[in-house]
């Protein structure tokens, strides 16, 4: 299941990449207007969250490692989300190498920051993240939509 889980990340890695570069074309301003029908977020408070998101889970949760969250206001270009990601994928790729010998084992671990014990298994947690991944992805181009851009293809099979 690891080779399957991994090609499945590197899927998931070419979907982002896809909205990276689309995010590339926009005007940097417009990446960072908070739109107020999306909570007042921009896309680019909306991306240090979804990093934001991948490192708590498979990171601090997991690891039950202090949290040392990215700043979502701090982010200023796509330089900056590329950075975030980088980290991301690293921790991903320990969390799929740390349990490749069983991700539907469960496990029992303390939330970070609600002091909460959580039980679930690895495949759940991963799956957890890459949809929490995606949710935000639609936000992300309707908040492009909203700034007067036409969104692009950023699926995992793009056609």
């Amino acid at each position: 299941m690891h080779q399957l889980l991994t090609a499945q990340y590197e899927g998931i890695k070419g979907a982002r990449n896809a909205l990276f570069d689309y995010c590339r074309t926009m005007n940097n301003a417009d990446l960072l207007t908070k739109v107020e029908t999306f909570n007042n977020n921009s896309i680019l408070m909306l991306l240090t969250h979804i990093a934001n998101s991948y490192l708590h889970w498979v990171k601090f949760f997991d690891l039950q490692i202090p949290p040392q969250y990215f700043n979502e206001e701090a982010a200023s270009d796509m330089k900056d989300i590329e950075h975030m990601f980088e980290q991301v994928d690293v921790a991903i790729a320990g969390f799929l190498s740390r349990y490749k010998a069983d991700y539907e084992e469960p496990f029992t671990k303390t939330h970070p920051r609600r002091d909460q014990l959580i039980t679930t298994t690895p495949l759940l947690l991963y799956t957890h993240v890459i949809t929490h991944e995606f949710h935000h992805k639609g936000q992300i181009l309707t908040m492009s939509r909203l700034l007067g851009y036409t969104p692009v293809d950023t699926d995992v099979v793009r056609t």
